[in-house]
This record gives structure tokens, sequence and C-alpha cells, in this order.
């Protein structure tokens, strides 16, 4: 068995939780190889890239088709290379519909697998506990809840709360945010995100430009900024900014800033995903909007297990932040939802919840999931 981790992560957001993980574990271990598929944030923090994130950008039933092939590819390109050099530990990082297959055929052939961030079976598809137990030696939970219901089913399983609670202000400062971008410190500003997969931003994009322009609209200082993941998106974003005249004045791209643009801003429109619990975390009213292919839209809706898609509902068990998807994300309903969440910015009964889900997800998560992984390798 190599000292080595092989990592897969698929997108964004798993690229900066496997990022702060791989940092914990080589303070503690600094010989141990880092490898896998991942973005720029686990370049930087030590790991070997076979492969980039960017080719497993894709999203729903339908749209999955078009990579088919490359994904087929992928997967067998990196279990080919995993059971060839027999690391001690695969860690998939999210990304379930690819990783789990991938596991449970690496399992079967011996290696350790472990998955961090847990498939929301919960909330979905909740048959796929199932092929985690099949797949998974350890699942590495980020929500509270989970590890109960893994264990439940016959899963091993570790919280190790959210890593975005501990890199997300205690106290986020709108003023300081807003003067090191070097914004206004009184006109209305807004953060868009539209989402960092390219067919994210094709489909949400659009939409959320168009609502931003009625905001303008009628809100006629407001400045909205708007967090790029990296040169492919910001350049997507451009092209789509190229027919709203009016509004690419009023609208600042921000390059790998997400957490700058989220403390500074007033109100958030953001694309269902991670980012909804980001902006939770900097206590900003949000309003989550998702277009969808209309195929991809119907299949969604007739598996969904729970009433809410965003994670801030989800963890509060409510609807504390609006939720306008497929068919209801349209500009009108969109920008009338923004400038409601814009009222909402010093809601105190809103903070009050924003709090609660803090305290509920800050752990040390770095160190928390270094300790689970050593504890099933024996590095």
């Amino acid at each position: 068995m190599r000292e080595a981790l092989v990592w897969l992560a698929g997108e964004a957001s798993g690229d900066l939780i496997a990022s702060l993980v791989i940092k914990s574990l080589l303070a503690a271990r600094p010989g141990i190889a880092m490898q896998g598929v991942g973005g720029e944030r686990m370049r930087l923090a030590g790991t070997e890239l076979w492969y980039s994130s960017e080719m497993l950008s894709v999203r729903g039933y339908v749209e999955v088709l078009g990579k088919l092939p490359q994904l087929l590819w992928l997967r067998h390109a990196v279990a080919s290379r995993v059971l060839r050099e027999k690391p001690a530990a695969f860690i998939g990082v999210d990304a379930p519909d690819f990783n789990l297959g991938l596991e449970a055929k690496l399992r079967s052939r011996g290696v350790k697998t472990i998955q961090l961030v847990c498939p929301a079976f919960w909330a979905w598809r909740a048959g796929r506990v199932r092929t985690i137990r099949q797949a998974c030696d350890l699942v590495l939970c980020i929500f509270p809840f989970e590890k109960a219901l893994l264990e439940k089913e016959g899963v091993a399983a570790a919280y190790i709360g959210h890593p975005l609670a501990s890199v997300v202000p205690e106290k986020p400062d709108r003023a300081a945010a807003r003067k090191s971008l070097g914004e206004e410190a009184d006109a209305p500003l807004f953060a868009v995100l539209p989402g960092s997969r390219a067919s994210e931003v094709s489909f949400c994009g659009p939409v959320f430009f168009e609502a931003a322009e009625q905001v303008l609209a009628k809100m006629p200082r407001a400045r909205f900024l708007v967090p790029s993941s990296g040169p492919e998106r910001e350049a997507q974003i451009r092209k789509l900014l190229e027919s709203h005249e009016a509004l690419r004045r009023a609208v600042r791209l921000v390059p790998q800033a997400s957490h700058a643009v989220l403390e500074a801003s007033d109100a958030v429109l953001v694309s269902s995903g991670t980012a909804t619990l980001e902006a939770a975390l900097m206590r900003r009213p949000m309003v989550v909007g998702y277009a969808l292919p209309a195929v991809t839209a119907w299949l969604t809706a007739r598996k969904g297990n729970t009433r809410f898609v965003s994670l801030p509902n989800i963890l509060a068990g409510r609807k504390i932040v609006p939720e306008c998807l497929a068919y209801y994300c349209t500009p009108e309903i969109l920008s009338q939802a923004l400038i409601d969440a814009y009222g909402r910015r010093e809601d105190e009964s809103l903070m009050r919840e924003y709090e609660a889900i803090y305290a509920s997800l800050r752990r040390d998560t770095p160190r928390l999931a270094s300790e689970a992984v050593f504890g099933l390798t024996g590095l």
C-alpha cells in the first residue's frame, strides 16, 4: 500500500472542501502523496492533478447524455490508475452520480473508499443508501443529521461539520467587505450567483440577468457583483451580459471572490446548491432560483423527497428563504423577490435562523476529516 491518497472532486464546492482537508492531512503527514481529479484549490493545496474537474462539469438527466463518452472514459482511466498504483484510499468528494459507481468498483477490488459529503439520499432517491452501503467504507458527513441516518442503514459514518462554517467569519462585516472591493458604502448592492458550472450558467444566467435588469429599472443606484469560479465561467458570463446594455454598467465581475462578494452584499440571487448555504452563513437574505430544461425539471420533481431544495430551508426545517424553481424561475418573479429580500437585510428573525444554522455546522472540519481518514487507512 502506497502512502498516497487519490481524490476526485467534481465541481468548485468539492474542490474547496477537498483542499481544506488536504492541507490538514499534509500538515500532519507531509510525506503523503495527494493525487487525482480536482481544481485549482486542490492543486495549490499540494495535489498532483491527473485531470481537471472541469471534465465532470455537467448536470441533470438530459444534459449528461452529451458528455457520457467522456465521463465513461474518465471513470475507466481513474479506476485503472488507482488499481495499478494501490493508494491507501480513494476519496470521492461529492459528485455522487460519478463517484459512487467508481467507489463500488474500487472497493470490490480491495481499495478502501471514502465519500466526503454524504449524497443527499434523505432529500431524494432514498434507495441510493443501498448503493452507498456497497460503495463506501466510510462516509464523512457535513450535516449533523446524516450520521444517524447512515448508521441506521449499516453505513460507517463520521460527522465532521461543514467546512464553510469554519472559513466564513463569525461576524460578517459588510462595510469592510465593500471597502475592500471598492464599492460605495450606501448603494444597494446585490450578489448574483448563477452557478459554478457551464450548464448552470447557461440556464440560470439569462433569467438571472434579466431579473437584475428589472431590479435596476426600479432601483437606479443598484449595483450587482458577480463572482466567477474561473476564466471559463467569466468569459461565459461576459458573453451573456452582452445582450444587457443597461445592466452592464451596473455589473462587476469579481473572479474567485464569492466570500467577499456575499459579505459585501445586501441581498443575494443564487442558484440552488452550496452557494445558498454560503449566503446563509454570511447572514444575507437571498432568493434561490434554478432554471432547468423542461424534461429535467419534470424528472427531478418526481424524485423529490423533501419540501425544499435549498440548504437553508432544509436545515431550518421550514421555508426561511424563497425558492423560485423551474417554471417559477422567471425574471418577473425573481426581480420582485430580490427587491423583497433587500428589505429583509436587517430582519432579526431571519438572522436568528441563520445563527442557528451556523452554530450547528461549525466544527474543526479539516481536523475531524483528517482523523477519520487516518483512522480508516492507518497512515
